[in-house]
């Protein structure tokens, strides 16, 4: 009778996906009295759901051999399915494949058709994806897809459509994919599909979303993932995934302490998990953070962990470099990375970085051929995060062009993009931009009107290394006779005797640039040679 009460506990916790107490009432019941098939799948779903890996392994073996012993073959042929995905996903390929080919026996033995042969058929599809054969992937979800419509396998049907999206948004058809997303969780939020499947999709979706730069979706959606996991308080698994997403949507929405403390909690939780290259994720994400707030020390030390978890740490680190100084590096880092990315829109993550160093370090070239892919990539999708992307690194190529006018088009409209996302940093960045073109074209109070509301952007956030930049840009005072904070300081460096290829490498700046201010102090002091320029600085203590 006790036992019966604490299966009844467990069934009913298991119902209400209160799975600490399902798991605790059924593991109590299973000392009991051996637990049938079907209770111990739901004893396994528990485990999976508090994070207990192996346990939920070890079960969902015991409910295989259940479900033979009771000569239900496709039931035994399922749980086989899941172990064989669940240890690929692992990286265990031996006792997967082991455990899938079993499957297939058991499903090939049994007559006529059924929704386990959609199920042998998701690591192949999963492979096929991995691999870049998109074209095979997709057919093979389709396939999945015609399967589980025609048994009915809810589960079945959401796995196949959201693959067929991800597959799609990878072949460039990015509305395409994005649409089967959408109609991927429409079955998910509305509570039609298993926990762990539930869960699988969530995290895939809002992937799939952020990897095409699609940060609407991705805020919609990872919230949507926060409230069904709020719902569920004992849950492990997929927490940490949600709370990486979390961490880097608060990030680009300028709450940095919040996502700074989700990415801590994330990585803890994978750590626990042993789940490496997630717990790089986490770490990379604690990197960025720290950079943006001038913490160089922690940046670099995140960093570090992330790449011992096997995580790339780029381009962060290549901006942390920058930040730092080290033009060189950064560049040399950028060049090997962006060498390294195949996939069309990985690199239109890095391209933008990748122009932004480049112009630190002075090669204008390769900063405009970066910009022209970047445009070539994203031609078909100008709009959103893509587009503001796009627009910043055109106006920045411009304005380092001598093309302030140019520059000004690309830049507001990239701000107000930004501005739409609701992305405070980047649209401040860009106002900066806005600011310096102004000047160029001779508007010193909208400059002043740009940069002040770039630096109270920057003072709300706590960028430290950007308020520290933005001295370079103080408006001209009238004891500098009309010179600007950076021309000043090329004006110390020319009377200092240095050449203004040295200027260029002390000021991270290109020759081009240091040649026009060089210019530009001739023009305001009235002098017409570095010597005079020299004189006229030591005489009016300039220097």
């Amino acid at each position: 009778m006790e036992t019966d009460d604490r299966l009844d506990r467990g069934r009913k916790a298991y119902a209400r996906r209160e799975w600490l107490d399902a798991y605790g009432a059924l593991t109590s019941a299973d000392r009991g009295a051996t637990l049938g098939a079907d209770d111990l799948e739901r004893m396994a779903t528990s485990a999976s759901m508090l994070g207990h890996d192996d346990d939920h392994l070890l079960i969902l073996e015991r409910a295989h051999h259940a479900h033979v012993q009771a000569s239900n073959v496709l039931p035994a042929a399922r749980c086989a399915c899941w172990l064989g995905i669940t240890l690929l996903i692992r990286g265990e390929t031996g006792a997967a494949t082991g455990w899938l080919g079993r499957a297939q026996r058991m499903v090939d033995r049994e007559p006529g058709d059924c929704a386990e042969q959609g199920y042998l058929l998701i690591p192949s599809m999963m492979g096929l994806a991995e691999e870049g054969e998109l074209d095979a992937a997709y057919a093979a979800a389709l396939e999945v897809g015609r399967i589980g419509e025609r048994f009915d396998d809810a589960d079945l049907v959401a796995l196949a459509l959201h693959q067929q999206g991800r597959v799609l948004t990878k072949l460039g058809r990015i509305e395409q994919g994005l649409a089967l997303l959408d109609e991927t969780m429409l079955a998910v939020t509305g509570g039609e599909l298993s926990p762990m499947v539930t869960g699988l999709i969530y995290c895939s979706v809002i992937e799939g979303c952020q990897q095409v730069y699609e940060l609407r979706r991705a805020q919609e959606w990872t919230a949507a993932l926060t409230r069904w996991c709020a719902e569920q308080p004992d849950m492990v698994s997929f927490t940490g995934r949600c709370l990486v997403h979390r961490a880097e949507i608060m990030q680009l929405g300028g709450a940095w302490p919040d996502a700074l403390e989700e990415a801590g909690r994330a990585g803890e939780r994978f750590a626990r998990a042993m789940r490496q290259a997630a717990a790089g994720e986490a770490a990379y994400r604690q990197g960025e953070i720290h950079r943006l707030q001038g913490r160089f020390a922690a940046a670099e030390e995140a960093y570090r962990d992330a790449s011992r978890c096997g995580f790339e740490p780029q381009p962060g680190r290549a901006l942390l470099r920058l930040a730092q100084g080290s033009g060189k590096a950064a560049a040399g880092a950028m060049r090997r990375i962006l060498g390294e990315a195949t996939d069309p829109l990985r690199r239109a993550g890095l391209l933008p970085v990748h122009v932004e160093v480049m112009l630190a370090v002075g090669d204008l070239d390769e900063a405009r051929r970066a910009c022209r892919e970047l445009e070539q990539i994203t031609e078909k999708h100008r709009g959103g995060m893509l587009g503001a992307m796009v627009a910043h690194a055109r106006g920045a190529v411009a304005l380092a062009d001598g093309e302030a006018w140019a520059a000004l088009v690309w830049l507001r409209q990239a701000c107000a993009s930004w501005h739409d996302l609701e992305a405070p940093y980047e649209a401040a960045r860009v106002r900066v931009l806005v600011g310096l073109a102004c000047r160029a074209l001779g508007d010193e109070d909208t400059a002043a009107l740009e940069l002040e509301a770039a630096r109270e952007a920057f003072e709300q956030l706590g960028a430290q290394p950007d308020l520290a930049l933005m001295e370079t840009h103080a408006p001209a005072s009238r004891d500098a006779h009309g010179l600007t904070a950076r021309e000043l300081q090329v004006l110390r460096l020319v009377a200092a005797g240095e050449s203004n290829k040295a200027i260029a490498a002390s000021l991270v700046i290109s020759d081009r640039t240091v040649d026009r201010h060089v210019s530009n102090i001739f023009t305001k002091l009235r002098v017409a040679s570095r010597a005079a320029a020299t004189a006229f600085a030591y005489e009016h203590q300039l220097v």
